[in-house]
């Protein structure tokens, strides 16, 4: 869908970077590495999408570091977007919904870095989770987003987890 949408290769990667998790930040050769093109592609479309306002860059030190713009007055419908193109609003509600007493759903590892892997890794906070019908959706998700899908549950969250939080209840 985004890549029909917008036709640079190059600036959906951008995008799905800077807004699939907002913390996100990016210099110009690390982006170009991770991506694996050129420094020229990358370059062209970090300006394009600075000078839109989109995205938003600093200097540390000598390099030029690039983020999403969360002041910008789209940034809601950005995420938005990324989320549904990596399919994420798509798992939350066929995982979450009848499931049991689940508080908070978190997006961890690489989907939360904007790196789209194929495996989308989620932790469940919650208590009484009906594990059998967990494994049924999780089938279920995995065929309909075309994306491995694994699941930790806990009943308490852990400390220091980093990731992108889908749903707190």
């Amino acid at each position: 869908m985004l890549d029909i949408l917008i036709t640079s290769k190059t600036r959906v990667k951008l995008l799905i970077k800077f807004f699939a998790h907002e913390a996100n930040k990016g210099y110009l050769r690390g982006l170009a590495e991770e991506f694996n093109e050129s420094t020229n592609s990358v370059r062209v479309e970090l300006n394009r999408l600075s000078e839109a306002g989109i995205l938003v860059s600093e200097h540390e030190g000598n390099t030029k570091s690039y983020s999403a713009n969360k002041k910008h007055p789209l940034f809601q419908e950005m995420k938005n977007l990324v989320a549904k193109y990596l399919g994420l609003d798509r798992l939350v509600e066929v995982v979450i919904d009848k499931l049991g007493n689940v508080e908070k759903a978190i997006v961890v590892g690489d989907y939360a870095k904007g790196i789209d892997s194929g495996v989308i890794e989620l932790v469940l906070v919650g208590r009484e989770i009906n594990k059998e019908y967990l494994a049924f959706l999780i089938e279920k998700a995995e065929a309909k987003i075309s994306r491995k899908v694994k699941v930790v549950i806990y009943e308490n969250e852990p400390e220091g987890i980093n990731g992108m939080l889908l749903l707190e209840l």
